[in-house]
């Protein structure tokens, strides 16, 4: 098995605060699995290695395995995929040689898709509040334990492996040129205290387990904004709405995967 180091040294500025576990000397003895949903998956940059899974040739783990060549790179993150999903049709690769591991998931627990229909420039807001207020609740009195289970057979599957949970980002710009300021404060808002709840099980899962905040890094860069890492939220972006972009994967989560893995 190969062995993983504490790296105390503090990532550069851009992504401050974020402590890195370092990769054993060559990522080519790495064994890398990647988990999650459609923004782990790569939904919004096409081509697509499969269409099922809006499953992307230029998605952040792709774009990781392209830049490090490790030993072995599974991929079996897919479009729409709740935690349920991860433990039915994901933890098959995982093993004790698996290395690391990156996780994205839990939107879909609280339905994402929905409130994105829900909040679209088109639609009331009242529609979208009360859809984000139901995910809310969701998020706060389901998604803690279904998280919490899904890291325990994860770490179960893959016992040596360094685990990387991804967060989500803010739709949209706080001053965007879409929607109107109520809808983009509640649909900022809700993505906080998600990400709040998923980083508060990521620290109590373990040693293991190492928890990646995407805000900074997309801070100025929602969508609807003058320098956009995410599709708009609108029913002509079809599947990739509310998705990062190829920024959003080369600019946004690629930079911050790479600070915690060396």
């Amino acid at each position: 098995m190969k062995k993983w180091y504490v790296r105390l040294a503090i990532a550069l500025v851009p992504l401050a605060g974020i402590v890195a576990f370092a990769l054993p000397a060559s990522a080519a003895t790495v064994d890398y699995v990647a988990l999650g949903d459609s923004y782990a998956s790569g939904t919004g940059v096409p081509p697509y290695s499969d269409l099922t899974c809006t499953r992307s040739t230029r998605g952040y783990p792709v774009l990781w395995a392209i830049q490090h060549s490790p030993s072995s790179f599974v991929n079996v993150s897919c479009g729409g995929a709740t935690t349920a999903d991860v433990l039915n049709n994901q933890l098959g690769p995982l093993n004790a040689g698996t290395d690391l591991v990156t996780l994205q998931i839990g939107g879909n627990d609280v339905n994402f898709a929905n409130t994105v229909l829900a909040c679209g420039p088109l639609t009331s807001t009242n529609g979208c509040l009360n859809s984000i207020n139901s995910g809310l609740n969701l998020a706060r009195n389901t998604l803690p334990g279904r998280l919490d289970n899904t890291y325990a057979q994860v770490r179960s599957r893959a016992p040596n492996a360094k685990i990387v949970v991804l967060g989500y980002v803010r739709l949209v710009e706080p001053n965007g040129n879409c929607l109107n300021r109520t809808k983009r404060t509640a649909l900022n808002n809700a993505a906080d205290e998600l990400n709040t709840i998923i980083k508060g099980r990521v620290q109590a899962a373990g040693a293991n387990f190492v928890y990646i905040d995407a805000i900074a890094r997309f801070t100025g860069h929602g969508a609807c904004g003058n320098s956009p890492w995410l599709h708009t939220l609108s029913l002509t972006e079809g599947v990739q709405a509310a998705h990062p972009n190829l920024n959003g994967n080369q600019q946004g989560y690629l930079p911050l995967l790479n600070a915690v893995t060396g």
